[in-house]
């Protein structure tokens, strides 16, 4: 049993100390994680990678009630359901009307005709893939982990268990479907 499965069994049965072990085993590729995620999104230069990470982890092992990890693959689908979540958190902050909801601030010097950017809407996506999930949860999982923590097909095939070959046509249907949501 390697290194961190003990220690996610640690933080699970409530040994404090496990948890301040645990933060430097994952973080590194937390944040490397939490980075690329950031990359696609429209800037936000209120959230970075650190934040995103801290934030993530603080919700991970301060839950009321503790999941029972079942190894590295469980905890870093954990964990990128909760970038997501802390993600769609901000963009709907973004989109109150307390903040200017779809009004787009332009510098007085760049007051030319802005061409809209084309990355995805996170509260449209977040939808979708609710509904998604609905149906076909495992399909779902796969997305989280490849769009939110930035997995590889091997890396999320391995953390769910499947064959790459299975992950390939899971990522194919997801994309495919959610594409057609996203467009309508």
């Amino acid at each position: 049993m390697g290194e961190l499965t003990q220690l996610l069994q640690k933080v699970e049965q409530g040994y404090s100390s496990a948890s301040a072990e645990l933060l430097p085993l994952v973080y590194e590729e937390l944040r490397y994680l939490a980075a690329r995620r950031l990359a696609k999104e429209r800037s936000s230069p209120s959230l970075q990678p650190t934040l995103l990470v801290h934030e993530a982890y603080l919700r991970l092992v301060d839950a009321e009630q503790q999941p029972e990890w079942k190894g590295r693959g469980h905890f870093f689908g954990a964990a990128a359901e909760a970038m997501r979540r802390i993600l769609v958190e901000q963009a709907r902050r973004r989109k109150t009307l307390k903040r200017g909801a779809d009004l787009h601030q332009v510098p007085i010097d760049f007051a030319e005709p802005v061409v809209e950017d084309k990355a995805v809407d996170l509260l449209s996506l977040d939808e979708a893939l609710s509904q998604f999930e609905t149906l076909w949860p495992n399909q779902a999982r796969l997305v989280k982990l490849r769009y939110f923590a930035g997995l590889t097909i091997a890396q999320a095939a391995q953390a769910m268990q499947i064959s790459e070959s299975t992950a390939e046509r899971y990522w194919t249907f997801a994309r495919t479907w959610l594409y057609s949501k996203l467009s309508d």
